[in-house]
């Protein structure tokens, strides 16, 4: 298939996969393997590509970013997520998974990136959400304004969870923060913010490994791959949000359910 092709419908897939409870590592590992698109040129285009998901929150939420510069003192604060307060919540959501991914990342990479594992994750995280909305979803909860230290460090200790390829940071932060009192939308919207710092260590990181095999031949399909990412994810945000001000997150349970099994006989013998 042409690059460019291959760059359009990836980045779709990142777009919608990212910020949606359904993992989108499992998603890009199915679609590239499908495509054609394995080894180090298509790892280096993975991380591209969530750079653009990742401006797509910023672009989205750039009032909440603002939020969080510290100003002078100067009395009550209308939202927990401001200035220093924010910034201390922001921090606290964010260290514990970005301490364990460093600290685990070749026992991840050896042990977690492979079928089955992620098959697994898949399904069992499935399982989780319908456990919470059933369960968890009918006591009483904060918005995010209100949201307190502990349910902060609570749901960065969720996102740790993210680290099992297939759990998906999504899921983990989403569910996390309904577990500890945040109502369901602000859950997601809290999921948005945190994955920002998270994911751009992340990527950071591994565009740093990857700097010498990025060859200039391959930047038109980078940049498609990037743009097309950071619309999709635009739109597939705003969708998301407006339905969890009705919706629960049930469809998605099944739907990762209903597709471990499909991923794990499309990679059978794939090495990751």
């Amino acid at each position: 298939m042409d690059a460019l092709a291959i760059a359009i419908l990836l980045g779709m897939v990142e777009g919608i996969t990212e910020f949606l409870p359904i993992s989108s590592t499992g998603h890009l590992i199915v679609c590239g393997h499908l495509l054609g698109f394995v080894g180090e040129r298509a790892a280096s285009f993975e991380v591209i590509i969530q750079l653009g998901a990742i401006l797509s929150v910023v672009l989205l939420y750039w009032r909440r970013f603002l939020g969080l510069i510290p100003r002078p003192v100067s009395g009550f604060e209308a939202s927990n997520l401001q200035g220093w307060s924010g910034l201390w919540r922001i921090a606290l959501a964010t260290l514990p998974a970005l301490l364990v991914g460093y600290a685990a990342r070749h026992v991840i990479k050896e042990r977690l990136f492979n079928p089955a594992a992620v098959t697994l994750a898949l399904a069992i995280g499935g399982v989780a959400i319908l456990l919470v909305e059933r369960y968890a979803a009918k006591r009483q909860t904060n918005s995010l304004e209100r949201l307190t230290v502990s349910q902060a460090l609570g749901v960065g200790l969720f996102q740790v969870l993210a680290l099992w390829p297939g759990t998906s940071r999504a899921a983990a932060t989403i569910v996390g923060g309904m577990l500890l009192g945040l109502e369901r939308k602000s859950a997601a919207e809290f999921s948005f913010l945190i994955a920002v710092p998270v994911m751009l260590a992340a990527s950071g990181y591994e565009l740093i490994k990857m700097r010498h095999d990025m060859a200039p031949q391959n930047f038109l399909q980078l940049g498609v791959g990037f743009v097309v990412a950071f619309i999709v994810a635009i739109v597939t945000v705003k969708i998301f949000v407006q339905f969890l001000q009705r919706g629960k997150l049930t469809p998605f349970a099944w739907y990762r359910i209903i597709v471990a099994p499909i991923f794990y006989f499309l990679t059978r013998g794939l090495r990751f």
